[in-house]
Order: structure tokens, then sequence, then C-alpha cells
């Protein structure tokens, strides 16, 4: 006898279970981050390796757009690749330019940043493990992974709030980044969640959608910890401008 499917509600009341657990706002670099206890060179750390995977960001959902069959969820779905790269009318738009920003309010080189120099092993294999997840999981799971939009307005709120706080010397033109994703996650997180309610039919596809969602949460964490951890073994310091 198969198990009767979840409601959607007891699905989003499993996923906020997961996320409360597991969701990477607990990680102790982020706690200490919002706690005003990060020096500058692990601000500057964090900013350079977390830009590895901002610009990852629209190849993976250009990954997943190639998986959507419908005319409708593209043009919809295409928008996050905008969001991220810009659009080519608009100059100096989307998320990897003011990601790009966000460096150098706090002293890090652009060049540096789009070089890749720097980046943690632990950070490439994270990464590299969420964009061929998307390129070989199922359309369902894919975007199940980018449910952790869910969570992450919240997270924004309380880091703008942190750092205009505890960290003063930043460019306040640096948090124009967090500030745009309050928008943007709470709408696509939204489109994300819409999609897995109607494709997960069944219990089994249902638990397909816990098991994305726990996988990109660990990327999350993984990358923190290596951050973290490079951190605690005092590697070699960044060249700042």
């Amino acid at each position: 006898m198969k198990t009767a499917p979840w409601p959607p509600g007891r699905l989003e009341d499993r996923l906020r279970t997961l996320a409360e657990e597991r969701y990477h706002h607990r990680h102790p670099f982020n706690v200490r981050m919002h706690e005003g206890l990060l020096s500058a060179e692990e601000l500057r750390r964090w900013i350079l390796n977390r830009f590895h995977y901002q610009r990852h960001i629209p190849i993976k959902d250009a990954l997943i757009l190639a998986k959507l069959d419908d005319r409708e969820l593209r043009r919809s779905w295409i928008r996050r690749i905008h969001d991220h790269d810009g659009r080519p009318e608009e100059e100096g738009s989307g998320g990897i330019e003011r990601w790009l920003r966000l460096g150098e309010a706090v002293g890090l080189d652009r060049a540096l940043l789009l070089s890749g120099e720097g980046v943690l092993p632990g950070v490439r294999f994270a990464v590299d493990g969420y964009v061929n997840f998307c390129r070989n999981g199922s359309p369902l799971e894919a975007v199940a992974s980018s449910l952790t939009e869910l969570f992450a307005p919240d997270l924004m709120v309380t880091r703008i709030a942190a750092w205009e706080r505890h960290y003063p010397w930043i460019e306040p033109e640096g948090l124009c980044y967090f500030q745009v994703r309050v928008g943007q996650g709470r709408r696509d997180s939204e489109e994300a969640l819409d999609l897995v309610h109607a494709w997960a039919r069944t219990r089994a596809d249902q638990e397909r959608v816990l098991a994305a969602f726990t996988f990109k949460c660990d990327v999350l964490w993984t990358l923190l910890d290596a951050v973290d951890n490079a951190m605690i073994h005092r590697v070699e310091t960044l060249d700042v401008r």
C-alpha cells in the first residue's frame, strides 16, 4: 500500500523544521558575523569565497531552465538569471555586480574577486556539488534545492541590521546586495514552492524535495565550514587595495 502524500502545509512544516536545524543561519560563523565579532579580515575572506557561490547562481539557474519544458515557466525562471547577471540595457545591474561592489566596500579589488584567486578548495567543492546537483537532478529536485530562499529574506534583514550596527566602517553602498535580495528572495521562494507543490504528487516525491533541500543546506553549511576553518588555521592574508 502506497503511503499518502502529505498535504501542502505538512510539507512546508517539514521544510521549516529542517531549516531550523540545518539552515546556515545557525552556523557559528554567521552567528559571530551577526554579533559583530568578525574581524575585517574574516569578513573579506567570507565575501571573496561567497562570491564563488554567487557567480555560479545564474549557471545553476540556466541548468534548471534547460529542464523546463513549459514556455511560461522558462519565461519566469529566466528572470533569476537576469537578477544575477544583470541586463545588457541596464549598466551596472545585477546581483553579481552588487556583490563586486560589496567587495570594494570592504577593501577588496574587484579584479581579485573576478580572478577566483584565494577561493578555498572546500568552497569550490561545495559549489561544484551544487551545480552538478542541478545539472543531474530531476526538475523537481533542482527546483526544491532552491527552497532555502524561503529563509534567506529573514537572514538578509538580520544581516543588514547587524552590519549597520557592528561594521560601520563598511561603505553603505555595500549593503545593496542584501537589501535587494530581501524582496527577490521572497518572490523566488514563493514561485519555487508553488512548483514543488504542483510537481510533488506522491510521498516519494515529497521525500525527494526534503532530501534536495537538506543537500542545499549542507552546501551552504560546508561553504562556511571552509571559511571558518581557514581562519582558524590562519591561511595567507588577503591582499586589499
